[in-house]
């Protein structure tokens, strides 16, 4: 009787021990050996040869103290003399404010005293316009002249900004003459309005209380109008002495009345003029004549 076929024994082959991994050994020599072995040999042959740390000979001891020396007494120095300077500095600098105050006060007492030395001079003009010739020419040349004060009826004439004067408009041809927008007056408005009041009849003008003359100059500086080199501020009151109702009838319907009601229609520049029975305007702070000479009795015939 046949048998089954046996089948050889199964053996089982022993299993090896796991190898650490390459790069857990990387870290564990890095970690071990963290000076690379060059740098190791130089370090031990400086620490054999007496190079390493501070210096081993007396000589080499004496310059480093001797450094460190010099150095403080360099920093000590320094202190010193800044400690030295600054109460020099600062009394430099209360000399200095003091000259200022002083040279203020010179400056201010100086200027009181050509604001006195003006004040006579204008008085004396004044006083020399009464006595020259009979009473009535002289009142007349005072009164054409601005040497003296006038009151009598007349016109009073307010111009004023547009309420929208801060808008302006661009391109247009009123912003040539460096006004910021096309509502503000400007120093040739003044200009037609005093020269049409003068030809209209006007005796005596004032712009802003300032009285003017034959010599007065309406002026702009950036957006300032000067009469006389003084800034004036808006709304800008024109007194006109004269014959109040015919005056202010000619003067609105002469050329430079009809420029200003434009202004007001096209621009928004306010105006208002009305008649006055009395008005008052000052003498012009000086009258300063140039060219022109006293007349003579030997001139006259």
């Amino acid at each position: 009787m046949c048998g089954m076929p046996q089948q050889p024994p199964i053996r089982s082959t022993p299993t090896r021990p796991s190898r650490p991994d390459a790069s857990m050994s990387l870290l564990t020599n890095v970690m071990d050996h963290s000076l690379d072995d060059g740098y190791a040999e130089a370090a031990a042959r400086k620490k054999a040869a007496g190079d390493g740390g501070l210096p081993k000979t007396l000589r080499a001891r004496l310059g480093l103290a001797l450094g460190l020396v010099l150095a403080a007494l360099v920093v000590t120095v320094g202190a010193a003399q800044a400690r030295v300077a600054a109460p020099v500095v600062a009394k430099e600098r209360e000399e200095l404010i003091d000259r200022i105050d002083r040279e203020t006060k010179t400056a201010d007492s100086l200027e009181e005293s050509v604001d006195q030395l003006r004040d006579d001079v204008t008085t004396r003009q004044r006083e020399a316009l009464k006595h020259t010739g009979d009473s009535g020419q002289a009142d007349l040349v005072g009164i054409l002249s601005g040497a003296v004060e006038v009151h009598g009826p007349g016109v009073k004439l307010v111009v004023n900004d547009a309420k929208e004067a801060s808008t302006g408009g661009d391109g247009n041809p009123r912003e040539t003459s460096g006004f910021s927008d096309t509502g503000r007056v400007r120093d040739r408005d003044m200009q037609r309005v005093v020269n049409g009041l003068w030809e209209s009849g006007a005796e005596a003008i004032s712009i802003n209380g300032r009285r003017l003359t034959a010599l007065s100059a309406i002026r702009a500086a950036g957006d300032a109008i000067l009469v006389d080199n003084k800034p004036l501020v808006p709304p800008y009151t024109v007194l006109a002495v004269g014959d109040g109702q015919r005056l202010s009838t000619r003067f609105q319907d002469s050329a430079d009345g009809l420029y200003l009601h434009a202004l007001q229609e096209n621009y928004g520049i306010r105006t208002a003029i009305s008649t006055e029975d009395d008005l008052r305007l000052p003498a012009a702070p000086s009258v300063i004549v140039r060219t022109a000479e006293p007349r003579t009795e030997k001139g006259t015939s």
